[in-house]
């Protein structure tokens, strides 16, 4: 189960991807536009006659980088002593925040990206279900699929697990060369800087960047990932942590089937001559996260569901080694390293603020799983709408007052936030979060043996059950069956662990309820 952590070449009997097509109807157009943009881009409307003679025009800034994965793109950069506001400032250039730009600037808005290093790589793997990118017309960016994944509980003989449900390895690559083609065709503009902190004062929003430059907009929308510097919280952040380390290994040979995906092995034979190990793994299991990529190429991973705090990397390391020890890897070469640390669960932003939030800094990781990439593509659209539609009903104001096209005072500023954080927690999805978080805290106390009871009934489930659990798509009241499918499924043993490591965390889950408002 991965988020943005797992999360070329195909494997001569996995499915090639196809070519998709972005699937999301086209943003909405505010009256001003007529078909047209907006006069911006940092310079007043030509109202008079244009001379046909003079100087030529200056040479617009451009931000490129031969020695990127990108040497031919390149981005309008933004012009620090540009006086004229942005609509919109999105703060990182990662999925979320390259989606929104895209969709927000192609109806007619000045938006400026903000970005130490927007041409820099992705660095972890993304591991996705199939269906979930081909929903939103992606399947063009898949670089290995697979027909089907695996688990393994245990070594028995009815420890294997089959799922029937398609999985696939992100083309990171080009998946963001995608969504900056998108920036670049609509006009974004970028600042390669790190942005510092916001401040809001007469309906505007200044953000203050690392090199002293700053960006005013009428609304910023904090897409920096897990970093939380510009979104605030009012409680006490107190996350369980996945943490996991792997690598892409070239081998001689590997013993993966090269036409299905490890997605969980939690088999310890490989500590049996390693008590140290054993005892640790027993009480903090870890599990095996494969994707065999060719005959010589593979993607290992030794992941940590969840657990606060976080199992060291170090400790992590050391399992892979003596699982890749026992299996015979003989390992040639490595590449791709990460090591991913992705917080789940704790506290949601303060609901609403004045700065907007996407992705893992806005509490969108799933609690129980650390999935989040499809759940942001699939929100993007949602929140960039949300947001042309509050920029759209100051445009048009501002057209038939001829005023200027901000908000005109701190109350409509935040009333324009809190309309796009209410598009984005609605009270149904912060239902769900709190079941997600409640499956969370009893993972958190599971050791091996029952982590392995735990999934035995999880993938015993109706696939509309644990396809829906896993990309959220269930509604509370659908959790609420699937609760009571769970327990059925488990073995009496297993129910009796789930009602004493459960019920504290109900009784917390059914509290907080009552004051989502």
């Amino acid at each position: 189960m991965k988020a943005i952590a797992s999360q070329h070449g195909l494997a001569h009997t996995c499915r090639p991807p196809t070519k998709g097509h972005l699937i999301h109807a086209a943003p909405k157009a505010c009256s001003f536009r007529a078909g047209m943009r907006p006069p911006h881009r940092g310079r007043p409307v030509q109202t008079q006659a244009v001379a046909t003679t003079g100087p030529p025009a200056a040479k617009k800034a451009s931000i490129s980088s031969p020695n990127s994965q990108f040497p031919d793109l390149q981005l309008d950069a933004y012009d620090p002593m540009d006086v004229q506001a942005a609509d919109l400032v999105v703060v990182g250039a990662g999925p979320a925040g390259l989606s929104v730009a895209a969709r927000v600037s192609q109806a007619g808005f000045r938006v400026v990206l903000v970005d130490p290093d927007p041409l820099g790589e992705w660095r972890n793997n993304y591991g996705v279900w199939c269906d979930e990118f081909e929903d939103m017309g992606l399947e063009d960016c898949f670089d290995t699929v697979w027909d089907r994944a695996v688990v393994y509980l245990d070594s028995g003989p009815d420890g294997q697990r089959s799922l029937s449900r398609p999985y696939a390895r992100v083309d990171r690559p080009r998946l963001k060369r995608k969504m900056l083609s998108e920036c670049v065709r609509h006009g974004v503009q970028f600042h390669s800087v790190k942005a510092e902190d916001a401040t809001h004062g007469d309906g505007r929003s200044t953000l203050r960047c690392s090199d002293g430059s700053q960006v005013t907009a009428s609304l910023v929308l904090d897409a920096s990932g897990h970093s939380r510097s510009l979104v605030k919280y009012d409680t006490n952040f107190d996350p369980g942590y996945q943490g996991a380390y792997g690598f892409v290994a070239e081998v001689e040979w590997h013993p993966f089937d090269p036409g299905a995906m490890l997605f969980m092995d939690w088999r310890d034979d490989h500590l049996a001559d390693r008590p140290d190990l054993r005892a640790s793994n027993e009480r903090l299991p870890s599990f095996l996260y494969a994707m065999p990529l060719s005959a010589t190429s593979v993607f290992l991973e030794e992941t940590s569901l969840v657990a606060r705090p976080i199992i060291p990397f170090e400790d992590l390391k050391v399992r892979l080694e003596a699982r890749l020890k026992y299996l015979g890897l003989e390992i040639k070469s490595i590449s791709e390293e990460e090591y991913c640390r992705i917080p789940m669960g704790g506290a949601l932003p303060t609901l609403p603020q004045r700065v907007l939030g996407l992705g893992g800094t806005a509490g969108m990781v799933h609690p129980s799983t650390g999935y989040m990439i499809s759940r942001v593509l699939g929100a993007a659209p949602l929140v960039a709408d949300t947001i042309i539609d509050q920029l759209c009903s100051v445009s048009d104001r501002a057209q038939d007052r001829n005023t200027p096209r901000a908000p005109r005072s701190e109350e409509e500023a935040d009333a324009m936030a809190a309309a796009v954080w209410a598009a984005l927690w609605p009270k149904r999805r912060q239902r769900q979060r709190e079941f997600f978080w409640f499956g969370m805290e009893i993972l958190l106390k599971l050791d091996l043996h029952e982590t392995r009871n735990f999934f035995s009934a999880f993938f015993s489930l109706s696939e509309h059950h644990w396809h829906g659990f896993l990309s959220a798509r269930l509604t509370f009241t659908e959790l609420i069956g699937f609760g009571l499918s769970l327990f059925a499924k488990s073995s009496s043993s297993a129910r009796l662990g789930l009602i004493a490591k459960g019920l504290p965390g109900l009784v917390t889950m059914l509290a907080r309820l009552t004051q989502i408002k």
